[in-house]
């Protein structure tokens, strides 16, 4: 399929895992993609495995203001405009209660949360009116329960209500906003064990789905590309769960 001929698309988290798989199913559809990421080595692959010249990479750390705003404004310079804002990249931190502080909120909600809502502040004016598509990666997190991850889901939660909200600002250009939710997928971001010794995991074994295998970044960036394409045309202001059906 080449559901993104000719199509102009800026993706953050671009170096692994989700960001990686969606960035190479785009460039596989016909799209320019502008990945950004802070891991230099992680972009250089990822775009080692497409075609030549259909990813760009951008290095960049969106957990300051600044960085976001420059990256906005290279990837549209670059691109020569911009069709599709998908907002990929994520940070976990597993964060007991009665270990959590304020710096691990501070660092969830820059790179969770303020990093895409300012992306989506500098790039909506130039998306294209009737077409342009805003994909925003929240998390099941933000509306159910995940023990030791508070400080994780209270961002994925602002990402999400913020989606839902802009995509009522956005409606009159009919640029549509459609947050996507994983569930458990095998990245390295998931598979690391770090801040989980001694902890009580056993609710996640409800998590998982029926099948009980966790979901492919492939998987997940099939979901994010189809709702960013024009088979998606009227789905907008919902959230979609891509989680095998494991919180039902």
């Amino acid at each position: 399929m080449k559901r993104f001929e000719d199509k102009l698309v800026v993706l953050t988290g671009a170096a692994s895992g989700i960001g990686r798989a969606t960035a190479l199913r785009f460039a596989a559809e016909g799209a320019t993609v502008f990945g950004i990421d802070r891991n230099a080595e992680g972009l250089a692959e990822t775009a080692a495995a497409a075609e030549p010249g259909s990813i760009i990479t951008h290095v960049a750390d969106l957990a300051e203001e600044s960085a976001v705003v420059a990256a906005a404004a290279a990837g549209a310079e670059q691109l020569g405009g911009v069709d599709v804002l998908a907002n990929v990249a994520g940070f976990l931190r597993v964060t007991p209660l009665d270990t959590v502080t304020a710096a691990d909120y501070e660092d969830m909600w820059r790179v969770n949360f303020l990093a895409p809502a300012l992306m989506c502040r500098e790039l909506a004016p130039v998306l294209p009116d009737n077409t342009g598509v805003i994909v925003n990666v929240c998390s099941v997190s933000a509306t159910k329960a995940h023990p030791y991850m508070t400080s994780y889901a209270a961002s994925k939660g602002a990402l999400l209500a913020f989606s839902l909200s802009l995509s009522a600002e956005l409606g009159k250009r009919r640029i549509r906003v459609v947050p996507v939710s994983p569930g458990g997928v095998i990245t390295p971001l998931t598979q690391s064990s770090e801040g989980l010794a001694g902890l009580d995991t056993s609710h996640y074994a409800r998590t998982f789905p029926l099948w009980g295998d966790m979901g492919t970044p492939e998987e997940l960036a099939a979901g994010i590309t189809f709702a960013a394409s024009p088979e998606a045309s009227y789905l907008n202001g919902f959230e979609v769960r891509l989680d095998g059906g494991s919180h039902v």
